[in-house]
């Protein structure tokens, strides 16, 4: 309908306009100082990007799934890194929004929209990353309260965040022992390791989240005992096309910033726009086919195709593509780990065949 339409179109312009103002200019510096721009995000929630998804009666901005692509397509331009931990942190919301109980949804989501309090997922363990269904972190039921042990790896926001969305086992092994507990920062027993150094993703702290004896109100658990695996693969659904949506817009500043070095820089007396090759090689980048409707589809078709656009679009740049003065190199590091995380590619290709398969 035209009203969608308008929406859509508006909340990409506002979203584009904050990317260009409060967003781009520190972008750099977010990555070199590794600086989680929390002032930042705060105004950002202001537009009703906190819980862009999350239902308005508990702050959040009530909008479709497209409006929420389009939002962190045109926020990723200026700061893909920035972006891609919104994204997690409005799964996160989502998720208590939609599986939390009626007390749970008020007590957690309207700080979290508002980005006064920032939050975390924790699915990935040491020893089990696109296999979530080993999980061990474990949850033993004493009375009211879950006993919590284990370790979660690369969390993005882990130390520094308020909330933390947490899959664990408190049933048998496979899918259907694993449940989903909301814990609080402050909680006893609850730490966080070393800050890790990453490649990319630096204006995002990632750290290991650890659970000593963490004692947990059983009125902390998301669903039924049991429905975190289920919890834990919708949120997911909705995350592959959230960073699906990042990877585009890292790809969608890349061109722009080789549209604009290639006419501005020259070689033997001419810019490099003027060059046939460089000519055939931006128009190839501008003419992707869209992506399927599917989330894992999308996850792996965006974050594929989009890596070797911002690829190309530092190969264009030359030896300055490689100078962290040219932003280029950034959206190159920060869109890489996009084919890894929220399930990586080669699992995402085993979801495609599997339905392909299955007819």
């Amino acid at each position: 309908p035209q009203q969608t339409r308008i929406l859509t179109s508006s909340c990409f312009s506002i979203a584009l306009d904050f990317a260009s103002k409060e967003m781009a200019p520190h972008m750099a510096e977010w990555d070199e100082k590794e600086i989680f721009p929390v002032e930042t995000m705060r105004k950002a929630a202001q537009l009703g990007f906190g819980g862009i998804y999350v239902k308005p009666d508990v702050g959040g901005s009530g909008l479709s799934r497209l409006d929420t692509s389009i939002i962190f397509e045109a926020l990723s331009t200026g700061c893909t890194s920035t972006t891609a931990y919104m994204s997690i942190h409005n799964m996160c919301v989502w998720m208590i929004d939609t599986f939390g109980s009626e007390e749970q949804r008020r007590r957690f989501c309207p700080s979290l929209c508002s980005m006064e309090k920032f939050a975390s997922y924790c699915l990935t363990e040491p020893g089990s990353g696109s296999d979530a269904a080993s999980l061990l972190t474990s949850a033993q039921r004493k009375g009211d309260t879950y006993v919590l042990n284990g370790s979660k790896a690369f969390i993005s926001g882990g130390g520094d965040t308020d909330v933390y969305v947490v899959m664990c086992r408190t049933g048998g092994p496979g899918p259907k022992g694993i449940s989903c507990l909301v814990l609080e920062k402050g909680t006893p027993g609850l730490s966080f390791g070393k800050k890790e150094k990453k490649v990319g993703w630096n204006s995002q702290p990632t750290r290991a989240v650890i659970f000593e004896d963490c004692v947990v109100p059983v009125g902390n658990r998301l669903g039924a005992e049991g429905q975190g695996f289920s919890i834990a693969m919708k949120g997911l659904n909705g995350g592959r096309i959230n960073i699906a949506s990042c990877s585009l817009g890292a790809a969608h500043a890349s061109v722009l910033l080789a549209q604009e070095h290639l006419t501005v820089r020259k070689q033997f007396g001419e810019p490099l726009a003027n060059n046939q090759y460089l000519q055939f090689g931006l128009a190839e980048m501008e003419g992707r086919e869209d992506a399927a409707v599917l989330c894992s589809m999308a996850k792996l078709f965006a974050t594929d195709e989009c890596f070797a656009i911002c690829n190309q679009a530092l190969q264009m740049h030359g030896g300055y593509g490689y100078l962290k003065d040219y932003a280029v190199q950034q959206f190159v590091r920060d869109i890489r780990v996009h084919q890894i995380l929220e399930g990586t590619n080669e699992v995402m290709r085993m979801i495609v065949a599997r339905n392909l398969l299955q007819g």
